[in-house]
This record gives C-alpha cells, sequence and structure tokens, in this order.
C-alpha cells in the first residue's frame, strides 16, 4: 500500500479534528470535548483509517546510519593526511597506517630527555608533569628509585613483548613520565574503570585486572592505545597490536577496553597540552603525528 505524503497529512489532520458534518441519520455519542462530535459508525471508520496509516507509517524504511568518512578540518588534512581524507573503517586505518609509519625513530635512552621537553610542566620548566598522578617533579628527579620519575609504556610492553628496542618500546606516541611506584601499580593492567585509590594516585584508580587513569587524561590514553593500534600492524618484524574488549590481554598484542577507551575519546577531547606534545613530537623527534589528537573523530570511523 502507498499513498502520497499529503494525503497521509491530511488523514491526520481529518483524525485529530473529526468530521464536520456527520448529518442527522447517525445515532450521537456522549462528548464534551471540542469540536464536532462523531457517530459511532464514524467512529469506526475512522479507526480503520487511522490503522491503515498507521500500517503505511510503520512500513517506512529509516535510512542506515553509517560511519562518517574522514574529513578535512585541520592544517595538515591538505598535506600530511591526504591520503586519508573521505576514507573510513578498514581503508581509513590502512591510510593512516602508511601515513604515520614514515617515522624517525630513536633510542630508549634518547627517551629521557625527550620526555624532559614534550611533558614539560607548562607552569614550571624545570618540572615534568607525571602523566597518571598529575603531579609536577624535577627533570633531574628522572631514574628507578622511590621519588624518581621513570617512563611508563602506556601500551604495556607485555602485551606483545616488543621490549624497548627502537620501535614501539621507544615511540614517544605512547610514552610518558610516571611515578616509579605509580608504574609499577599499573603494571601491565589493561585499562577499565573501577578499583581503589592508592599513594600519589591523583585521582587515578586501579583493581586486580585494570586501572584507570585520572579524569583530566583519559582522552590521552585512549588516542594513545589506538595510535598504536593503527601505528604497529605487523608488517615492520613488530606484533600487529590491536585494541579489544578484554582486560586479561597478558602477553598478547592486544589491549583493552576498546569500548571504555571510546567513550574516553569522546569524554575526554584534546588538550592544549596533549596538542602541543603531538606538535613537539612530529616537529622535533619522530616526524610522525598521532592523527586522533587531530581528528579524534576517527576513532569512531574505524572502530
Amino acid at each position: 500500500m502507498s499513498m502520497p505524503l499529503s494525503r497521509l497529512t491530511e488523514v491526520s489532520t481529518r483524525v485529530e479534528r473529526g468530521p464536520v458534518d456527520p448529518g442527522p441519520a447517525h445515532r450521537r455519542v456522549p462528548f464534551t470535548g471540542k469540536g464536532t462530535p462523531m457517530s459511532v459508525v464514524q467512529i469506526g471508520k475512522w479507526k480503520a483509517l487511522a490503522a491503515g496509516v498507521s500500517a503505511v507509517l510503520v512500513g517506512l524504511t529509516l535510512p542506515t546510519v553509517a560511519a562518517t568518512p574522514a574529513a578535512a578540518t585541520t592544517t595538515y588534512d591538505d598535506t600530511y593526511y591526504e591520503g586519508a581524507i573521505g576514507k573510513t573503517g578498514t581503508a581509513l586505518k590502512n591510510s593512516l597506517h602508511t601515513i604515520i609509519s614514515d617515522q624517525t625513530k630513536i633510542s630508549y635512552s634518547a627517551v629521557w630527555e625527550a620526555l624532559k621537553v614534550t611533558d614539560q610542566d607548562p607552569n614550571n620548566s624545570s618540572n615534568v608533569i607525571l602523566l597518571y598522578s598529575g603531579i609536577s617533579r624535577s627533570k633531574s628527579l628522572n631514574g628507578g628509585n622511590t621519588g624518581n620519575w621513570n617512563r611508563e609504556h602506556t601500551w604495556a610492553q607485555s602485551h606483545g613483548d616488543f621490549g624497548t628496542s627502537a620501535g614501539p618500546g621507544t615511540d614517544l606516541h605512547h610514552l610518558r613520565p610516571e611515578d616509579v611506584q605509580v608504574n609499577s601499580i599499573r603494571g601491565n593492567k589493561d585499562f577499565d574503570t573501577g578499583g581503589s585509590s592508592f599513594t600519589n594516585s591523583g585521582g587515578s584508580l586501579t583493581d586486580s585486572n585494570s586501572f584507570e587513569p585520572r579524569s583530566a587524561v583519559k582522552g590521552d590514553v585512549a588516542r594513545m592505545i589506538l595510535y598504536m593500534a593503527v601505528r604497529y600492524e605487523g608488517g615492520d618484524s613488530w606484533p600487529d597490536l590491536e585494541p579489544n574488549d578484554s582486560v586479561s590481554n597478558g602477553s598478547v598484542p592486544y589491549h583493552g577496553r576498546l569500548s571504555v577507551l571510546k567513550r574516553w575519546n569522546e569524554q575526554d577531547p584534546p588538550s592544549t597540552s596533549e596538542t602541543r606534545r603531538n606538535e613537539l613530537i612530529y616537529s622535533n623527534y619522530q616526524g610522525n603525528r598521532n592523527p586522533f589528537i587531530d581528528h579524534p573523530e576517527w576513532v569512531e570511523s574505524i572502530w
């Protein structure tokens, strides 16, 4: 059955208002509202017609919601991301992998000095900001002792067992300064919500199998993990790193939980410090960018 939209509108209007002149031959039913009352016979006719209209409306098919193709919105889209614009899903992921794989690798020892630049406290040039705790600590206190800060691998090294050789183990896009003890508490846990506080937590929480970073860096963590999943696809002697929804990944090259990371990406958009960090890594060290800082909406376009 098909009916023009104008006819559907007319029918809907008439059903609401009732007929103007039902005629004297029909028995009336009690009516206390506005307008002209309808007879029992006419009520039956209008109910039948209304049911037919409803059936037509139910049969209408709504358009399917699809992932939005990558759009050009930043100054790098006409150059750096040119090959990714207009793509979505696997095609977008593959294109971004090709783009960001053009990268200068640095040594693990060089990471110390790089973090003193990329994570410098904007209010104190002698300090760095620690990722999970949010503490501002002297740049000179890098090391492995209590009270020091060290190099935290946001994508845990054991999730793919890539170590600290030049590659994923030294990629500044996921390496951050963190308190030695806090780094140990996080260990190789997947990211999820819930848990208890701990010394120097800064609002971060942990339980037996997961870690929840403080609210101010939840989006940062999500975008670092998803950068790693696009950058390392298994084609350059390193493991194929992928996100999943597990919190028991152990030594396999997966990191969770994807559903939580996607939510954090939306709730905590890129900050000025995160954007500055991306620019410094691109300009001064590796020559590649984290695309999800430039385009956080691409997370949903891929996953």
